[in-house]
């Protein structure tokens, strides 16, 4: 894919993430994709991957990404975001604390004939897990 044609394809992807179409994200990815994430372990294959866009939008309803930059060396491509979202139900056995996040997120993305073929997805994990109360942050000296 031409750099054009990444960010075509991501514009799409994002668009498909801000209305939670959980469809249209997981025909992004290939058939036999990959995903490496914090949140869900390594996902492999579509349908495993739709099961993740629904517990992610099961878990934070309202998660809403915005695009900070984004790099692309073709096949790749690395989005960096932040992610806000409410925590409404149970996450890693954590019940709802219902306490908003704000956390970094970085998704670097290799694509190939028109799909995401791996996506590894990096998070702010602690100061999520702070945020939401699991864990809690030392104060600086």
């Amino acid at each position: 894919m031409t750099r054009t044609e990444i960010e075509a394809f991501l514009e799409r992807h994002i668009a498909a993430g801000q209305h939670h179409d959980v469809e249209a994200l997981a025909a992004n990815h290939a058939p036999d994709g990959v995903i490496v994430s914090p949140m869900f372990t390594t996902v492999r294959g579509r349908a495993a991957i739709t099961d993740s866009y629904r517990r992610l939008f099961r878990t934070f309803p309202d998660w809403k990404m915005t695009q900070d930059d984004l790099l692309i060396e073709a096949p790749r491509a690395a989005l960096f975001e932040t992610a806000s979202a409410t925590h409404e139900n149970e996450f890693f056995g954590v019940p709802a604390t219902h306490r908003h996040i704000e956390i970094t997120v970085v998704r670097h993305f290799v694509l190939e004939n028109g799909v995401i073929t791996r996506e590894r997805r990096i998070y702010d994990f602690t100061g999520m897990l702070v945020q939401i109360g699991v864990l809690r942050a030392r104060p600086a000296n």
